[in-house]
């Protein structure tokens, strides 16, 4: 049997932040069957800063009985077409930020999506798996330390 020890192990579930939103304590599903990572995002307006394209919009965070939301901005890296499972195709923003899971800190594009049926605010994708260099052991969850991180001071997280 092969192992490999520069790859961090995580379970299905993960605790999370975006250091550069300002957002702490993000349960995440992790979704290998998902290429892109999503964030539950609404009143997404697209605008121009400086010549490049920005996204303001709603994060929701939490649970659905303790919600919290936070105004956000963030470059506008493309427009993407994600299929859904049930063959559903959405046009949606995609926007690029720092993830933090357990001690690795590292930029992870995610398309900014309704999520509010969904039990998670936020799905990490298998992109974001490779790029952190992560393999999922699914018979666990919250096997990270919930990342600890100094708030970004960028012009990202807007209060």
């Amino acid at each position: 049997m092969k192992t490999f020890d520069h790859l961090t192990v995580v379970g299905l579930r993960e605790w999370v932040a975006l250091p550069d939103l300002g957002v702490a304590g993000l349960r995440a599903k992790i979704d290998t069957g998902a290429s892109t990572s999503s964030l539950h995002a609404t009143d997404i307006e697209p605008f121009e800063r400086d010549g490049e394209q920005w996204v303001r919009f709603t994060a929701h965070l939490g649970t659905v009985v303790q919600l919290r939301h936070r105004r956000c901005e963030a470059p506008l890296v493309t427009m993407k077409t994600i299929k859904s499972s049930n063959g559903h195709a959405q046009k949606r923003y995609v926007v690029s930020t720092t993830l933090a899971l357990g001690d690795r800190v590292w930029k992870v594009e995610f398309t900014l999506a309704c999520r509010k049926s969904m039990r998670y605010r936020l799905l990490l994708g298998s992109k974001a798996l490779i790029h952190g260099q992560l393999v999922v052991n699914p018979g666990i969850k919250y096997v990270q330390d919930k990342p600890v991180f100094p708030v970004s001071t960028s012009s990202t997280g807007v209060a």
